[in-house]
């Protein structure tokens, strides 16, 4: 890369202040342009930031010719945009979730593989401390083998939430709710920590807010891991206050217990905390402190002749886990049928 990597974000919804200030704090990025198809949201952010602003991401490409794109765009326009970047031989950094389908990811998976262009996907909860902790401690075989974890999530969210962003409560556009826009996270470091999921058994429905949203506010789900330990997940949006995600791991030697900070506790009753890191960023707190050492990561690696390690495929494997839940459900099959 050169001595500068030029960067621009697509898309200027909620998350993307947090990408453009995690931009503005690294040294050897500079962000060249901002595309949106909202003309308020546009101006505003091109304005901002003192960059030009496009309507259209052909042009964005074509113009600002960036060496990476951030695609923080509703989750139907994921994969076109990520692969006309690809294409331009752009790099991508992608938020979650993959896609809004299986059918679209794997699309993305493919492209993925047959050019130098890197794909990255925003699961940065892989970086807080307490996780990166948890998975070492595991993976050393410290605490001896998993054998199962549950974990919670139990946020709320208002009508106004659907109202302001309708894309939020149709599967044509977003192809689920809370599992595929808010607990796609904890699948993933329940995977993670866990191993990788060989059965899925659950189901999702609409608790709350079936008038007004199509998509899924409540789930729980029964994981089997390939390594034989089992998991459960449980989320709703209907809780009326944002409760802290929790995940618990029980292990041969040991418990690990993530409810902000990392409880460790062993065998022998001997106890010790790893805590979180609080940094104040520009977003919602549940998003966590993590973009920022995610998005940092992926500059620094783009050099590398590997992929990224978070990338569309490690990516497909929380949205396999949640689409199968959807299937088991009886729910969103209009997902496969108005993708357009």
């Amino acid at each position: 890369m050169n001595a500068v990597t030029t960067a621009a974000v697509i898309g200027c919804g909620d998350v993307a202040p947090v990408h453009l200030d995690a931009i503005a704090r690294e040294a050897g990025i500079e962000l060249v342009a901002v595309c949106d198809t909202d003309p308020v949201a546009r101006a505003a952010t091109a304005e901002r930031h003192g960059v030009p602003g496009h309507a259209d991401h052909r042009t964005l490409l074509a113009r600002a010719r960036p060496d990476v794109v951030h695609v923080c765009t509703p989750h139907d326009q994921h994969v076109p945009v990520a692969l006309d970047a690809l294409d331009a031989g752009v790099h991508v950094l992608l938020e979650k979730p993959l896609a809004h389908t299986v059918d679209e990811a794997e699309r993305l998976v493919a492209a993925a593989g047959r050019g130098r262009a890197r794909v990255g996907v925003c699961f940065q909860n892989r970086y807080n401390a307490t996780a990166q902790a948890a998975h070492e401690m595991l993976r050393s075989g410290e605490l001896g083998a998993v054998l199962g974890t549950v974990a919670t999530v139990m946020w709320t969210r208002t009508p106004d939430y659907y109202r302001a962003k309708p894309w939020r409560g149709r599967w044509a556009t977003a192809g689920g709710g809370l599992l595929i826009n808010q607990a796609i996270h904890t699948i993933d470091l329940v995977q993670w920590l866990a191993g990788d999921v060989v059965e899925v058994s659950g189901s999702a429905s609409t608790r709350l807010y079936g008038d007004l949203i199509e998509v899924e506010d409540t789930a729980e789900m029964l994981l089997s891991h390939d390594g034989g330990a089992r998991s459960v997940v449980v989320g709703s949006l209907a809780n009326v206050v944002h409760a802290p995600v929790t995940i618990d791991v029980t292990a041969e030697r040991g418990s690990l217990s993530i409810r902000g900070d990392l409880t460790v506790t062993r065998a022998d009753g001997t106890v010790h905390t790893v805590p979180e890191r609080r940094a104040a960023l520009n977003g919602r707190s549940y998003w966590g402190v993590s973009h920022e050492h995610l998005i940092r990561d992926f500059y620094a690696r783009l050099g590398d002749d590997e992929p990224f390690w978070i990338g569309p495929r490690e990516a497909m494997k929380s949205l396999r886990i949640l689409t199968d839940v959807y299937a088991r459900s009886g729910i969103g099959r209009i997902r496969h049928t108005a993708t357009g």
